[in-house]
């Protein structure tokens, strides 16, 4: 299951994170969906029911964008179906935080979207799972191996994000200087990967009237070999470029095909947290930081737990510092 994340990269970090690649092979910088930007706030500590940063195809919000063009959208987590007919979205009586891959096809509120290519993918620094144990539960923090010394990378970040390299559109839609959204590519990212999650998604709109309320539910397979020993389950992985594309283009890749790409896949890596984390209105660095199982002093991190802890505290103190809750 995944029932606690965190995104700690402020909006315009997401943004360049997580570009992707056209059908034809074009690498884009998806753009925050009007007014979502605002309504995301980084976190340590995600729990459902809050607003998380999705990609999706653009032909969701404007039917005459193509179906391989994104843009990044903030949704509450915690699908609600287009057809549920209560007022207050809060009166669901079950939970769909989740959905099991093995299930998607037998449950309406998970089949509609999926049919109707309402297919999104989640993006977060990792997830947290709790391990079983005789009197008590482990958390472990989950994510991708990372690259390289993320304070290098920041460095580097920094060099491209230099007005003579940097061409990037700023939030409020003015292109800087030298920037050609069209035949350019993004300057890569270098910063912390971002995990990248399978998920559905809906719309609902109130009886009543109302700005409409998007939401989702992350999909989940069996947990991959080396995750077992933590928990049974884990989310549906969406591993490259490719996956997310052929995830998220509904007009080349059918529903049945797509669900192909749900499969236990061995290659995250993880280290455990302290019960900081347990309290979801804790929310700052120590939820993600390392702790030794074995010992009462202070741990020694490992080489993927310093990249992390690396990348948080070279970021800059006002993107990181106190964020808002849930």
């Amino acid at each position: 299951m995944c029932g606690r994340t965190a995104c700690t990269l402020a909006p315009d970090e997401v943004s360049r994170a997580c570009s992707y690649r056209t059908r034809g092979g074009q690498r884009r910088q998806p753009r925050w969906r009007d007014g979502d930007a605002d309504k995301y706030r980084p976190s340590y500590n995600k729990s459902p029911q809050s607003m998380s940063p999705v990609l999706v195809s653009q032909r969701h919000f404007d039917k005459s964008a193509p179906v391989d063009e994104c843009v990044l959208a903030s949704m509450r987590w915690g699908l609600i179906p287009a057809w549920f007919k209560e007022s207050d979205p809060n009166k669901m009586q079950y939970s769909t935080n989740n959905c099991r891959s093995e299930n998607i096809l037998e449950k309406k509120s998970y089949k509609d979207p999926l049919l109707k290519g309402q297919r999104c993918v989640i993006l977060a620094d990792g997830f947290y799972e709790w391990q079983r144990r005789e009197k008590q539960k482990q958390p472990f923090f989950i994510y991708f191996p990372q690259r390289t010394s993320p304070s290098q990378e920041k460095e580097e970040d920094q060099q491209l994000l230099s007005p003579t390299h940097n061409k990037e559109k700023s939030e409020s839609g003015v292109i800087s200087p030298g920037f050609s959204e069209e035949s350019e590519a993004p300057p890569e990212w270098t910063g912390w990967k971002l995990l990248t999650m399978a998920g559905v998604f809906d719309c609902w709109s109130p009886l009543t009237g109302g700005d409409p309320l998007y939401t989702y539910s992350v999909i989940t397979v069996n947990a991959s070999p080396n995750l077992q020993n933590i928990h049974d389950r884990m989310p549906a992985i969406l591993d490259g470029e490719e996956e997310v594309r052929r995830w998220l283009d509904f007009g080349e890749v059918k529903s049945l095909d797509a669900i192909k790409l749900l499969q236990p896949k061995d290659i995250l890596t993880f280290h455990p947290v302290s019960s900081f984390v347990n309290n979801s209105r804790n929310n700052s660095p120590e939820c993600l930081q390392p702790v030794d199982l074995n010992s009462k002093k202070e741990p020694k991190a490992s080489a993927s737990s310093k990249m992390m802890m690396s990348w948080l505290s070279s970021s800059s103190p006002s993107k990181r510092k106190d964020p808002d809750a849930n």
